[in-house]
């Protein structure tokens, strides 16, 4: 099963109707390269639909005037104004204490829904452990009750993906896993994005969707439903405050 996170999102988006017409997204944005800005189309496009008005500039006076806040990674002031994010205004559920889930566990819990993944007494391996990806994939499937193992480039084993019967890939590295290092039926979860030859690209080669049973492909997979679930959060942090 190939994951058309593009029909997901859309149904995600038509939910929220025209509850946050009129709402402030701030983006705090530190750098310029093509994923970034890919990221920030994607984001801005979304909004529109649904009468968000994105507003990019410093944090200060952002939490000011908005209603939730992104803080665009990688940013060179990453912690610093990470930990100045109040968390009624995290949308990314980055900073300290969030009140909602990360857009990318919400997304992997969402498609884990749709394809029928059960993750619990599964081998989850996790490639990277970042704070988008990373991190908040291991400890949603930790919640799930799969046995998870780390894996990065500089720790762990890459033997571990070979058995795994859930793999998520949070690396950004173009291509980094081939069919090979998988085993067939594996559940896999390509939410890694980088650029290579001037296209965003995933961490999974797409040869890999041959072996896996559900395989999120890059773009088009992940990344969409991701956006959507941003824009949900917001929805909930609106009603909390």
């Amino acid at each position: 099963m190939i994951i058309d996170g593009k029909k997901i999102a859309e149904e995600i988006i038509a939910g929220l109707g025209a509850s946050l017409k009129g709402k402030r997204l701030g983006l705090v944005v530190g750098t310029e390269d093509p994923a970034t800005e890919s990221f920030v189309r994607i984001k801005t496009r979304v909004a529109q639909r649904l009468g968000v008005e994105i507003m990019c500039g410093e944090l200060a006076e952002l939490v000011k005037t908005c209603d939730g806040i992104i803080v665009q990674l990688p940013h060179p002031n990453a912690e610093t104004l990470i930990a100045k994010l109040p968390p009624e205004k995290d949308v990314d559920a980055v900073g300290p204490n969030p009140l909602v889930r990360t857009p990318v566990a919400e997304a992997i819990s969402e498609i884990f829904v749709r394809a029928g993944v059960a993750a619990g007494g599964k081998k989850a391996v996790v490639v990277g452990k970042g704070r988008l990806v990373g991190k908040p994939a291991a400890e949603l499937l930790r919640s799930l009750g799969a046995y998870v193992t780390v894996v990065t480039q500089t720790s762990g084993s890459f033997e571990e993906l070979q058995n795994a019967d859930i793999l998520v890939l949070g690396a950004g590295s173009p291509g980094l896993v081939g069919p090979d290092m998988i085993k067939k039926g594996v559940v896999l979860i390509d939410a890694g994005t980088s650029e290579a030859g001037g296209k965003l690209v995933g961490d999974a080669q797409p040869s890999c969707a041959y072996v896996a049973s559900v395989f999120t492909p890059v773009p088009g997979g992940v990344g969409p439903i991701a956006v959507a679930m941003i824009f949900k959060n917001l929805s909930e942090l609106v009603k909390r405050q």
